[in-house]
């Protein structure tokens, strides 16, 4: 049933406006829950917390469509005075109302001719129509008894397929989709895979406010930190969609209108008076990822030398992908990492990138815009792909807080402090897996589940004391004192977890047995397992032991069984206590 027959077919409502009728799920700042308009968000956004979406990635879709809307609306800011303008301005989000007034049918759901985020007219050669399940996200394909909605979605309401749509944009897979008329890339009924929609490229971040409003204005980056060129609109601004992929791909995306808007696919749903119970999906506009690190600010970005040799380019960077076993504050040091691909007297390629983003809330705070003991709030999104990237695997949400002053660029040592105490963590966490390794051994195993599992727990009770200890960074405070308190808060942590692996040893691995090692044949048991675990903890965090003579910085990740005398701590050493000197005490 082609939209534009609508007419024909009395059961279909004339409308769903996105401006005025409820489809955006919000958590309000007094707890309550609600759902609103468009308009109504932007009138309520000091009432609003954040959204209270079905999925992470959901949210931060919705959130970009907002951007593109505010930044079209207030056709900027242009600098950071404007910026700072608005920051004041209580009314600032005002504009925006006339606005959506102005472009209501390009809002419309269901419009006959301009369906929000849609391609009119869109079908296949045989006229099919799919379950919402194409669009639907928490539905993983061929797993159906992993979710509450089993067997699958029939019929879903105007509200949830308009946040739907929003996030196939930004969120579908790829694979092999359905080919659809009119599109010269379908072949033999065929839609060959283009890689997931824009977002699912991103390990993405967004700064979050105490309300909507802050969030909204400290994502609002100005032009002049953009690679903006002429002709920066959002879809809706834009002529509408036709089947197969627009013309003028090669000077997009334009800015952050276009990018925040991209049209990954060409959607169709096929609607009645109760609802959505249909749908027509394809590819849409292709955009590739490398090197797009002046285009798209809401991620962090990694060298890679892969791409270069593929592509045979000097230099190519690519979104660094969300990691979902890595919690947000692991990840610190992509946050902390060089604004600038080429960095040195001898220009060498940085590594890696900092998210645009978290390179203009520094420019912000370096400009004294934003005070440096204001706390900000990351907050990190991500979708895992699996199986040649057509279903979702994971989806992953986490935050990390943080004085503003953390970012700054023009005095880094607390950032580079933050940074280091991530790698100290890693050091302390791998110090405790080959623990737990080497008792397995001692014991007869030759397992890795069991580093594995105390790397997981270690890592899970790092993450509170980490959080709480980088929150509570000031200006004011002494990189090295910092350092010296978060190797002592790790060491204490850290050997109590190795006190727990080795009570739980058991006997046979007190008995011990002869193993293999870089240095020949040695005697494992669970003494020897636990002053190798000691050493190795000296070495990961030399300003826990103020005693000890401190290696060199680099020196600091000992080999797995450290069998040289030199390594070896002394019995009245005050980690955790061996298992000989339990026995004899």
């Amino acid at each position: 049933m082609p939209t534009h027959d609508r007419a024909q077919v009395p059961h279909v409502p004339e409308s769903f406006d996105l401006t005025g009728q409820a489809w955006i799920p919000v958590l309000l700042i007094d707890g309550r829950e609600s759902e609103l308009s468009l308009c109504e968000v932007f009138e309520q956004a000091t009432r609003i917390r954040r959204f209270a979406c079905e999925l992470t990635t959901q949210e931060f879709a919705l959130t970009r469509l907002l951007l593109a809307i505010a930044h079209d609306a207030l056709d900027g800011p242009g600098d950071t005075e404007e910026w700072a303008d608005l920051w004041e301005d209580p009314q600032a989000l005002h504009p925006v109302l006339p606005y959506l007034e102005e472009h209501r049918d390009r809002f419309d759901l269901l419009h006959p001719h301009t369906p929000f985020y849609q391609c009119a007219g869109l079908r296949t050669g045989k006229d099919e129509v799919f379950s919402p399940n194409r669009i639907v996200a928490d539905v993983p394909n061929g797993n159906p008894f992993f979710t509450a909605r089993f067997p699958g979605v029939e019929r879903v309401t105007f509200a949830e397929a308009a946040r739907w749509v929003v996030h196939a944009q930004a969120y579908d897979t790829s694979g092999i989709k359905t080919g659809v008329e009119g599109d010269p890339r379908a072949k033999a009924g065929k839609a060959y895979p283009q890689g997931p929609a824009w977002a699912g490229n991103l390990g993405a971040v967004l700064a979050e406010g105490t309300n909507l409003r802050e969030t909204l204005l400290l994502n609002l980056i100005a032009a002049d930190h953009w690679s903006t060129v002429h002709g920066d609109l959002p879809a809706w601004r834009r002529p509408p969609a036709g089947p197969g992929a627009a013309d003028d791909l090669a000077s997009r995306p334009a800015g952050p209108r276009d990018l925040y808007t991209w049209q990954s696919r060409r959607i169709r749903l096929h609607a009645d008076h109760d609802g959505v119970h249909g749908v027509v999906l394809t590819y849409g506009d292709p955009l590739t990822p490398q090197n797009r690190f002046d285009t798209e600010p809401m991620t962090g970005w990694r060298r890679s030398q892969a791409q270069e040799k593929k592509l045979g380019r000097p230099l190519v960077y690519m979104p660094r992908e969300v990691d979902p076993a890595r919690a947000a504050w692991r990840g610190l040091g992509s946050l902390i990492a060089s604004a600038a691909p080429l960095q040195g007297p001898a220009a060498e390629p940085a590594p890696e990138l900092r998210p645009g983003l978290v390179h203009w809330l520094a420019r912000l705070e370096g400009d004294e815009i934003l005070p440096k003991g204001r706390r900000m709030r990351l907050r990190t999104f991500g979708a895992v792909y699996g199986t040649q990237q057509s279903v979702i695997d994971e989806i992953t949400g986490d935050a990390v807080a943080f004085a503003l002053v953390v970012l700054s660029e023009r005095d880094p040592r607390l950032g580079e402090t933050a940074k280091t105490a991530v790698a100290d963590a890693d050091l302390a966490v791998r110090a405790l897996g080959d623990l737990a390794s080497d008792l397995a051994r001692a014991a007869g195993s030759e397992s890795e589940t069991p580093r594995a599992g105390a790397r997981d727990a270690g890592f899970g009770a790092l993450d509170a004391p980490y959080r709480l200890w980088l929150t509570a960074i000031r200006d004011s405070d002494d990189p090295t004192a910092l350092r010296t308190d978060w190797q002592q808060q790790a060491r204490r942590i850290v050997s109590g977890l190795a006190g727990d692996l080795i009570a739980q040893a058991g006997d046979t691995a007190w008995e011990g047995r002869i193993v293999a090692t870089k240095k020949g044949e040695a005697w494992l048991n669970t003494d020897s397992a636990d002053l190798w675990f000691r050493s190795r903890l000296k070495r990961a965090l030399p300003l826990a032991f103020p005693d000890t003579p401190q290696p060199e910085p680099q020196d600091s990740s000992p080999g797995p069984l450290a069998t040289d005398p030199a390594d070896t701590p002394d019995a009245s050493d005050t980690g955790t206590a061996s298992h000989l000197e339990r026995a004899t005490a």
